[in-house]
C-alpha cells in the first residue's frame, strides 16, 4: 500500500497548495481580492500623505534638531 502523499508534505506546504487551489478556481472572489488590495492601497498610502504629512521635516534640518524640537515639546510646554 502506498501512503497519501499529502500526509508526506508539510503544514506550509499544504496550506500554500490550499489557497494557491483555491484562488486559481476563483471567479467572483478575484475580483473581491482585488477591491480589498485596492482599499488597503488607498488606506495606507493616499490616506497616509494626505493626513499624517512629515511635521518634524518641515521644522528640522537633521536628526539632532529633531530630537531637541521634542524634548522642548515634551518638556517646556
Amino acid at each position: 500500500m502506498s501512503e497519501n502523499p499529502v500526509k508526506n508534505q508539510g503544514f506550509w506546504s499544504r496550506a500554500f497548495h490550499l489557497y494557491y487551489d483555491g484562488f486559481r478556481s476563483m471567479t467572483v472572489g478575484k475580483t473581491l481580492w482585488l477591491i480589498i488590495g485596492i482599499k488597503l492601497f488607498i488606506f495606507f498610502v493616499i490616506i497616509k500623505m494626505l493626513f499624517f504629512p512629515d511635521f518634524l521635516g518641515t521644522k528640522c534640518d537633521n536628526d539632532q534638531e529633531k530630537t531637541e524640537y521634542v524634548r522642548h515639546q515634551l518638556t517646556d510646554r
